[in-house]
């Protein structure tokens, strides 16, 4: 729909929008695509970073429905300079998009909770924003291990209360698809008389 170097830039905010977050090689094209059965969807790549612009995808252009990939953070081996302006830019997008309904936060099972990862969910959680949280490359960890690595994230954000949610989620086999499909019409097909209102699926 459209890419934007700066919020200045981004498409009438209006309507309703579900934003994608995280370190630059936590998978997060590669669940865009999964989850849009569109493989070239957004962009993947080899080298962690290279989205750098806000990018806007039309889910239902009639009744304003969007998905966002937000530029990644992390690894990415940009300016110094560029990742503040980054940082500034999501904080702002994340506390003051009145037409963004949550924010799905990718990160790889085998690095949850990053420093930033955790900034990002103050962030959101400041602005009573509800995020879920997909533990990333399941598939590279055993079931037990990973399931205990879900109950210890899921552990940790209890002071968030409801509003942040922990999942875990494969790109490459799919699992966890169909919750975070579910959540995803709960944000995007719910009209809200109230932002207050805004609460996760169970």
């Amino acid at each position: 729909m459209k890419s934007a170097p700066k919020l200045a830039q981004c498409p009438e905010d209006s309507g309703a929008e579900v934003a994608f977050a995280g370190r630059s090689n936590a998978g997060k094209s590669s669940a865009i695509n999964r989850l849009t059965g569109n493989s070239k969807m957004a962009k993947t790549s080899k080298t962690p970073g290279r989205t750098q612009l806000i990018n806007f995808f039309s889910v239902d252009e009639h009744d304003g429905m969007r998905l966002v990939d937000l530029p990644g953070y992390g690894f990415a081996k940009v300016p110094l300079k560029v990742k503040q302006e980054w940082e500034r830019n999501l904080e702002y997008y994340l506390q003051h998009r009145q037409s963004l309904r949550g924010l799905v936060l990718l990160m790889d099972i085998r690095h949850p909770l990053t420093d930033f990862d955790t900034t990002m969910i103050n962030w959101a959680h400041e602005a009573g924003m509800p995020v879920r949280i997909l533990l990333t490359k399941a598939d590279k960890l055993k079931r037990g291990p990973a399931m205990s690595t879900l109950l210890s994230v899921r552990k940790a954000l209890d002071p968030y209360g409801a509003l942040v949610e922990a999942q875990l989620f494969s790109a490459t086999r799919g699992d966890g698809l169909e919750d975070l499909q579910e959540q995803l019409d709960v944000w995007l097909l719910t009209r809200f008389e109230d932002e207050d209102e805004i609460t996760p699926a169970e």
